[in-house]
């Protein structure tokens, strides 16, 4: 019965076209859950079930951003698979949030100026040029280019969204190269795309040879994106729409880049 449910659960969350990290995330937890009640059929669950098993995760000091999609994911099961009451008017706090990690335009500069291969270099600048996710700039097929219009499209990105992006003026002809060049994916690999591990490799390399203090990582390069395009003056929800953000509150965590500009405003009191 445990795998009906799973099954049931993945089937309606793809019908409903969740993220495949979502899809991933609560699979997982409510596999713990039906481990943890395995004695019980399905239609025995209740909500002091989900209650107790929230509570003794809790008690291990898991994370209260955790907790909430433990939370959300059991209720998944129980209303949307189980067709179940499960109202519980829980919330936990949730892990404060840190300020984005960027590099400067120098520091950029610096990685980029180290990274010998030209395919790699693309890649890495286009990452940046573009503010792309790791896992968008190595899905990108050389279908995905009008160049016409200047703009690239992310394919079923975060949220299986599309979302269009800039194409950078200084990569517009390398990338054209490119795209004429291969035949499917703009970045192929093997025997398919270019890895997600092998893009962290080329960047946590290059960020050590040019002796980066800050921890390189492929999503650094978004964040960097993010906070010049602030720097620069571009308004908040131009930079919400390039970064395919569905709330602005995600954008403005990026508010250290927009601190400057808010103290140099003068009030229309003065």
């Amino acid at each position: 019965m445990a795998i009906d449910v799973l099954y049931n659960m993945k089937r309606e969350m793809l019908r409903r076209k969740l993220s495949p990290r979502t899809v991933k995330t609560y699979l997982y937890y409510v596999h713990k859950f039906l481990l943890t009640y395995k004695d019980k059929e399905p239609k025995q669950f209740s909500k002091k079930d989900v209650r107790e098993f929230l509570y003794n995760m809790e008690q291990r000091d898991v994370s209260g951003s955790t907790l909430n999609v433990v939370h959300n994911a059991l209720r998944f099961m129980m209303i949307d698979v189980l067709h179940k009451a499960c109202y519980l008017k829980i919330k936990y706090a949730k892990t404060p949030k840190r300020q984005p990690q960027y590099l400067t335009k120098k520091e950029v500069n610096r990685v980029l100026y180290v990274i010998t291969n030209p395919k790699h270099k693309l890649l890495v600048s286009l990452m940046y040029g573009a503010g792309l996710r790791v896992r968008e700039v190595t899905r990108l097929r050389v279908t995905d280019f009008s160049f016409e219009e200047n703009i690239g499209w992310v394919r079923s990105g975060k949220g299986n969204k599309d979302r269009p992006f800039i194409i950078p003026r200084s990569l517009k002809h390398e990338l054209q190269k490119r795209c004429e060049h291969e035949k499917f994916w703009l970045f192929p690999g093997r025997n398919n795309a270019l890895s997600v591990k092998s893009v962290q490799m080329i960047v946590h390399t290059a960020g050590k040879k040019a002796k980066i203090k800050k921890r390189v990582h492929p999503h650094i390069f978004r964040h960097s994106f993010a906070t010049h395009l602030l720097e620069s003056g571009i308004d908040v929800t131009s930079v919400q729409s390039l970064l395919g953000h569905t709330r602005p509150e995600t954008t403005l965590g990026y508010s250290h880049a927009l601190k400057p500009k808010l103290i140099a405003i003068k009030s229309p009191l003065d």
